[in-house]
């Protein structure tokens, strides 16, 4: 559970800063709806860039941004439907889009969830520790960006092989970068790392998203609705939800697909994977190049109870197809296959791991036969604006991308099969919790009680958590009313 024990005097401490610098928290119910925002902070917000180090950037941690560079209130869910031409499908493929966060990936909202408690609560002093944000690239920038608005320092970790716009941004936004060894998938080493920095510091506060319990509820909280109100909104009155099918990476916005099996009974789970790193495909190890997804360990908060299947994606496919997405002659090919123009001219919303999200709910949706009334939900977690070097690197790799390229390319597209698609059993899934113990309980040391609680005591371990929002959020609303006084 999420520990909301109050520190008072540490607490009125973190009020008195926030008064003085002018800091207002938003609660999980205004992050899903809002319409619960007072129109003093929307005024606001008319004059603030969407990327602005601006603490009331922090109300735009929210599915509902108006996608403007500048100035833009709220309005529906960012979401695109690719075009049935594109995925080859007969079900409707949805993707909720990261790119009008700040930052341009939604990892912001875990980042905030994780960081909020402490400061509401007292247990984290701004004045004495940084927060470190140990990611593969999103989350280090949600969580460095996140600290800028709560006047936190912050120290962010990532592989240092991830793309160089990370490592350029980051420098503006951080106190202190560091690059561990390796790829996408090197988690371990950003895991050893903090291991260090706690035994040899005692200016830090670990932040790993991938153990945060936060992490996970806010995309149950927050994620989750958002799909629902993009299904309420799109869906005819013969539409299903098919399912759900997002990256396993730490597994918070699995969250989301929690919600919705609640929801909508009959909707499945499916988590991708990189086929070169099939942790739970084939408890195998691996480098890869999808990044924003890691690998090699199960993380700490992937509720296994709610997953129905694992696909595989090899790595080779998105890196084909964002020059698919995004070269002129691949944008061409698919309006010239009958795409809708303003769909495709979308297509650079969706990153590499986007990419990958895409080609996992392809082929969850063509293995389980999905027809024309279903609707499969994924994440484009953050955008091209990230992998524009990317693209430079490929096309002095392979030279420029032509017609006859774009041609292959979307015959690959099209020809998707249902390969490496792992339909698991309820032992398969234990098996796989259990994969937890290994980095978990003989690594970092966290309580075997707690593993087990998981797994035997699910309902009351998970379903107690999201029961938590409602105390956060009074929490929340508490200490907004006396930084106001």
């Amino acid at each position: 559970m999420i520990d909301l024990n109050v520190n008072e005097s540490q607490r009125k401490k973190n009020i008195e800063r926030c008064r003085h610098k002018g800091i207002l928290l938003p609660t999980f119910a205004q992050m899903r709806d809002p319409a619960k925002i007072p129109e003093s902070i929307k005024k606001e917000l008319s004059n603030i860039g969407l990327w602005d180090v601006h603490p009331r950037n922090l109300f735009r941690v929210s599915w509902h941004n108006e996608p403007k560079e500048f100035g833009g209130g709220y309005g529906p869910v960012n979401y695109i439907e690719i075009p049935r031409v594109i995925t080859g499908t007969k079900a409707r493929i949805v993707g909720l889009a990261g790119k009008w966060f700040p930052t341009g990936a939604h990892k912001v909202g875990a980042a905030y969830a994780c960081l909020a408690p402490e400061l509401v609560t007292g247990r984290f002093d701004p004045t004495t520790k940084k927060a470190v944000w140990p990611s593969t690239g999103n989350y280090c920038r949600g969580g460095a960006y996140i600290s800028r608005l709560l006047a936190c320092p912050s120290v962010a970790i990532l592989p240092a092989e991830m793309s160089r716009e990370r490592f350029e941004w980051l420098k503006t936004m951080a106190e202190e970068v560091i690059a561990t060894p390796g790829c996408e998938s090197n988690v371990k080493e950003i895991f050893d790392k903090c291991i260090e920095l706690q035994r040899t510091r005692h200016d830090v506060v670990i932040f790993n998203q991938f153990d945060q319990l936060p992490n996970h509820l806010w995309h149950y909280a927050i994620t989750g609705p958002a799909m629902e109100e993009v299904f309420r909104a799109i869906g005819g009155p013969n539409a299903h939800v098919g399912g759900v099918v997002l990256s396993s990476g730490s597994a918070g916005t699995l969250g989301s697909g929690s919600y919705i099996k609640e929801k909508f009974p009959g909707a499945k789970l499916a988590v991708g994977e990189a086929l070169q790193c099939p942790t739970i495909l084939e408890n195998g190890f691996g480098g890869h190049r999808i990044e924003g997804i890691g690998d090699k360990h199960i993380p700490w908060i992937h509720n296994f109870r709610d997953t129905d299947a694992a696909v595989g994606v090899d790595d080779e496919l998105p890196m084909r197809f964002i020059r698919l997405f995004n070269e002129p002659a691949g944008r061409k090919l698919l309006i010239d296959a009958g795409a809708d123009p303003a769909a495709v001219d979308k297509l650079d919303w969706l990153g590499i791991s986007g990419v990958g999200n895409l080609i996992a709910a392809i082929k969850f949706a063509k293995y389980y036969e999905l027809g024309e009334d279903d609707i499969v939900f994924t994440m484009f977690t953050d955008s091209m604006a990230m992998y524009q070097s990317r693209l430079a690197e490929l096309t002095a790799e392979r030279g420029p991308y032509d017609q006859r390229q774009a041609d292959r390319d979307y015959d690959r597209l099209q020809g998707l099969s249902v390969d490496y698609v792992f339909e698991m059993t309820h032992v398969d899934k234990r098996r796989a919790h259990n994969l937890k113990y290994f980095t978990w309980i003989e690594q970092l040391g966290k309580d075997l009680s707690e593993l087990r609680a998981q797994w035997d005591d699910y309902r009351t371990y998970w379903g107690g958590l999201h029961q938590q929002a409602d105390a956060l959020d009074r929490l929340i609303e508490d200490f907004n009313a006396e930084v106001l006084k």
